[in-house]
């Protein structure tokens, strides 16, 4: 027995490596099987989770069988649009107060902010991103639907109004904040985002990633991507159901607070810390090499009870040396390496040699890996681990697709505007994926669901103002008119009630000769005619009958 013990740590010391700065020691084998049973024994009772993932209850109370707009209602409860229509209409009357008051003002309701929203929606779903507002309320091409809910002139006073904070009070609040960039839609940003863990439980595996919200307007801390179809635009970090892609938890990227500072340290440790408060353990998180590191997914593994799952950069320190030669290795091949700690996490980190001179790195801390360094039975031998972070990388990247199908964005040179158009955006795809779970037998079959589901949402949005503005109308023809002011198609009539025919023989009466002009020429006119300009202009040629040729000239 002592001699197989001595020929064990004789062989544990051969397999040993250290890390690029000896920070962490790794093994190229496995622990003994004393050892590694009561690891896993450790790693499994940190990781055990009886959450049920799916709808909340709160989720299941607050949306209705029969009505998809309550489902999206709970992201934008009464308090929330409360703030944004008292803020919109504080501005309207800050700018009549001024002298320039927005045409075709009228106050803004509940009834009239819904509206407005289901019409974004509806010119997300009809795919009018990039289509003028005319084309929309036109008679002909465009759809009735935003011509029933509201005047085109409205639509575009709200939007020029709507607004998400007071401008007398922002200054104070970004100082007592601490030079907050946030603050002209923070309110109404951060009781957004605090719905959204509220209404639904994350699966076993959960994603975080960035977005980009295209944006090329002045904003402080607007960002440049290379790798993103838009390149310009607002940072977001997020963290998704990677199954549902369910927009759990969202965070904007602001920049340094001063732009002569130094970049802040561990920002990718703070962003996914912050991602995943709250977030009950048994989960694994897999991100790319811009957050993972081993101190995360310590931190992750310690103080959540998060496995971690990421592919890792070969700058890092803790990565063992022996992982990272490629001259000589085969293609396809694997390496391997395991922690040696005494305390938990367990951490492997595979080598995988896809081709010449291109390793992939994975750090991971899932009990499936760290194990058993498994190998697929693949032609080319490609390692669990790295199958399993090709299955989960995407739930963000999926999320950026399905909202820029549908998307309700529309031009603009404001930034709250277009953070606001973004988070109508994904309330509505969270609206769907609650629907659909709440509804599994809806809509059989359909591929089109979400575009339906979209569709039917706008309209249930819309409903409450079209059917009073066809009120308005119903009333309005009762008296003798249209409800638009104008000439009835029907009778002929007028804006002042007057049939076609009375009205042009009033206007025939009123119409006389020109009193200046000669009375060879009867000039009818209801005032003066052209010919006025001839006696003050030309005095002598109009009192010796002016040629036709001067006449056509004036």
């Amino acid at each position: 027995m002592e001699e197989e013990e001595e020929e064990e740590e004789e062989e544990e010391e051969e397999s040993m490596m250290a890390s690029n700065r000896g920070t962490v020691t790794w093994r190229s084998t496995l622990f003994s099987s004393d050892r590694r049973h009561r690891s896993s024994r450790r790693q499994r009772r940190v990781s055990s989770s009886s959450s049920n993932p799916g709808p909340t209850e709160r989720a299941r109370d607050a949306v209705s069988q029969n009505s998809t707009a309550s489902a999206f209602l709970a992201y934008f409860e009464p308090q929330l649009e409360d703030q944004v229509i008292a803020m919109t209409n504080l501005e309207a009357g800050r700018r009549a107060g001024a002298g320039r008051g927005i045409d075709s003002w009228r106050p803004m309701g509940r009834a009239e902010f819904r509206a407005y929203v289901g019409l974004l929606i509806l010119a997300g779903v009809y795919r009018s991103r990039g289509e003028a507002c005319e084309s929309l309320w036109h008679a002909e091409t465009g759809r009735s639907i935003f011509r029933a809910t509201m005047p085109l002139k409205r639509f575009r006073a709200y939007s020029a109004a709507l607004r998400f904070d007071d401008r007398d009070t922002r200054e104070a609040r970004r100082l007592a904040a601490g030079h907050d960039k946030l603050a002209p839609i923070w309110e109404v940003w951060d009781a957004w985002c605090k719905k959204l863990p509220l209404l639904y439980e994350p699966g076993p595996e959960v994603t975080v990633d960035e977005r980009l919200v295209p944006f090329k307007g002045r904003c402080p801390f607007r960002q440049y991507m290379h790798s993103k179809p838009a390149r310009y635009g607002i940072k977001l970090w997020v963290a998704c159901d990677t199954k549902s892609s369910y927009a759990w938890k969202m965070l904007v990227y602001t920049g340094k607070r001063d732009k002569r500072g130094p970049p802040e340290k561990n920002l990718a440790s703070r962003v996914v810390l912050e991602l995943t408060e709250g977030l009950g353990p048994g989960r694994n998180v897999t991100f790319d090499n811009f957050f993972t590191s081993y101190e995360l997914v310590r931190r992750l593994f310690v103080q959540r009870g998060l496995t971690s799952l990421g592919t890792v950069r070969a700058n890092r320190a803790e990565i063992p040396r022996r992982l990272l030669e490629v001259e000589g290795r085969p293609v396809p091949s694997s390496r391997f390496a395991f922690s040696l700690t005494a305390e938990p996490p367990d951490a492997a980190v595979v080598s995988y040699l896809a081709k010449r001179n291109k390793n992939v790195l994975i750090l991971t801390t899932h009990e499936q890996h760290v194990r058993v360094p498994g190998l697929s039975r693949r032609p080319d031998g490609k390692p669990l681990a790295v199958l399993h972070y090709n299955r989960t990388k995407g739930g963000v990247d999926n999320l950026d697709k399905v909202l820029g199908t549908y998307s309700c964005r529309r031009r603009t040179t404001r930034w709250p505007l277009a953070l606001f158009h973004n988070m109508v955006d994904v309330s509505a795809y969270n609206t769907f994926v609650l629907w659909r779970e709440l509804n599994p037998a809806w809509m059989p079959g359909k591929r089109n669901k979400r575009r339906l589901f979209l569709e039917r949402l706008g309209k249930e949005l819309a409903a409450d103002a079209a059917a009073t503005r066809e009120g308005t109308k119903e009333r309005a023809r009762g008296n003798g008119g249209n409800g638009d002011g104008k000439s009835n198609n029907a009778t002929g009539s007028s804006r002042d009630g007057r049939c076609g025919g009375e009205s042009k023989a009033l206007s025939e009466a009123r119409r006389k000769r020109c009193r200046v002009c000669p009375r060879s020429r009867d000039a009818k006119t209801n005032t003066l005619c052209r010919g006025w300009l001839a006696v003050k202009l030309f005095p002598p040629l109009h009192r010796e009958k002016p040629s036709i040729g001067l006449w056509k000239g004036l």
